[in-house]
């Protein structure tokens, strides 16, 4: 009766352990884009993500950044809806311009953002504006 006992109580500790684990990976990586040269830098567990060279923002979820370029849109908050959906926020770096967006993961290395609500993103090509797509694929860079 004793063993019956502690081996319940050892299964029922062993099933609610893994219950309350988290996924802790699917959104927090580098992301790139190889049509556009654009990246999300993310972290949306910890937070920590600093924008190199705009250090006054502090730590953040993460970024949306041009290769071989200082501008950025700026994820100011992020929710994790279930382990492949985010919701995050973004403003650009001037600060103008805001929008929501959603990020979900396809599989184990294409995640797709997609522009909700607000503003559209911008970033500069060629001493110009280009808007991105409402919908941008992006792969994740170990």
């Amino acid at each position: 009766m004793r063993k019956s006992i502690l081996t319940i109580i050892a299964l029922w500790l062993t099933i609610s352990t893994f219950a309350e684990q988290k996924d802790s990976t699917t959104f927090r990586g580098y992301l790139y884009n190889n049509e556009y040269d654009v990246y999300l830098r993310i972290n949306f567990y910890d937070e920590d993500i600093k924008v190199p060279g705009q250090e006054l923002y502090g730590t953040l979820p993460g970024y949306l950044g041009k290769k071989n370029n200082s501008f950025c849109w700026v994820i100011t908050s992020a929710k994790i809806k279930n382990r492949q959906t985010a919701t995050m926020n973004l403003i650009n770096d001037y600060g103008s311009e805001d929008l929501t967006a959603t990020l979900t993961r396809k599989n184990d290395s294409i995640y797709i953002l997609k522009q909700e609500e607000g503003s559209t993103i911008k970033v500069p090509k060629n001493s110009k504006w280009q808007k991105l797509p409402k919908t941008l694929e992006f792969k994740l860079r170990k």
